[in-house]
């Protein structure tokens, strides 16, 4: 049985979950109500899970201290159909009302899978749902029916994958931030943000891929950051929340894997790309930390 008290969190935290269930049944049905496709019609949430550190404790909400980092409420929503989980069809309004909704003061991120993905995730072994499935406190759920019991991976393949992953990843975000730098000293700002944008995405998918086999397709690196320094809040050292110009500097990025490529409007200053190359550069070492420290914890075992 998963757990689905929230008796160890704040009655005020346990007010703005409750808040954020609304938002994401409203916005869900509202995707839905004009489709005319037999799998909108019978499209549902089958069950929202809370995971993370607001599922196990230990969560930091210090938005005045620590560098400005406070923990994100992390959910799995899961769906009775693959296609639902299209995020920018179903999903984006109700991302975009998350963030801007008065009662809602925790950042909040979410992963949508079809029941039929989360249950195959389990039965392969993927830890990072053999986790949520262990660890996680049920929000909702339409009916009781239990997720799949998970298999679980021999140690020697746990190291195998982790190594795959992180070899594979991690030369991948030390190639685009060569690209970003050279971009940006020949003067192509909009081409050096993108390829930024990309090391950054790689950098915390390392990580993600790492440590728990599962990264989520997605390119916002805010939610692939939050997610990545959930698993090590070292990481979090990277990008310092503090001050308002440098938030403001790494939304400019977070847009730039859209707009850098198709908006004219665009537009980055070299002191931006600057700083942003230079957290990166910092970044890349405590994502090789974690990583290798991981790695020779595997090893051990």
């Amino acid at each position: 049985m998963m757990k689905s008290s929230l008796d160890h969190m704040p009655l005020r935290k346990q007010r703005e979950l409750a808040r954020v269930l609304e938002i994401l049944h409203e916005e869900f049905e509202d995707a839905l109500k004009e489709g005319t496709a037999d799998f909108k019609k019978r499209g549902r949430i089958l069950k929202i899970i809370l995971f993370g550190s607001y599922a196990k404790g230990g969560w930091v909400d210090e938005p005045f201290t620590m560098k400005g980092y406070r923990s994100d409420f992390d959910l799995l929503v899961i769906v009775n159909n693959r296609k639902l989980c299209d995020f920018a069809e179903y999903w984006h309004k109700a991302a975009d009302r998350l963030i801007h909704d008065k009662a809602i003061e925790t950042p909040v991120s979410f992963i949508v899978h079809s029941l039929r993905e989360v249950n195959s995730f389990l039965k392969e072994g993927q830890y990072f749902f053999s986790d949520i499935r262990k660890e996680g406190i049920v929000l909702y759920e339409l009916d009781d029916e239990p997720l799949a019991e998970p298999g679980v991976l021999s140690p020697e393949d746990r190291l195998r994958v982790a190594r795959e992953h992180f070899h594979e990843r991690f030369a991948a975000t030390t190639e685009f931030a060569d690209l970003a730098d050279d971009a940006r000293k020949r003067k192509y700002f909009k081409r050096s943000a993108f390829v930024l944008h990309q090391s950054l995405e790689q950098a915390y998918s390392c990580v993600l891929l790492t440590l728990t086999n599962y990264a989520p397709p997605s390119h916002n690196i805010k939610f692939l950051r939050s997610l990545a320094e959930e698993q090590d809040r070292r990481l979090a050292d990277a990008f310092p929340r503090d001050q308002h110009r440098e938030r403001a500097w790494f939304n400019t990025l977070n847009e730039a894997y859209v707009k850098a490529r198709y908006s004219k409007h665009f537009e980055i200053s070299e002191e931006a790309l600057a700083w942003l190359g230079e957290r990166t550069a910092a970044l890349h070492d405590r994502v090789k930390l974690v990583c290798e420290e991981h790695l020779a914890r595997l090893g051990r075992e």
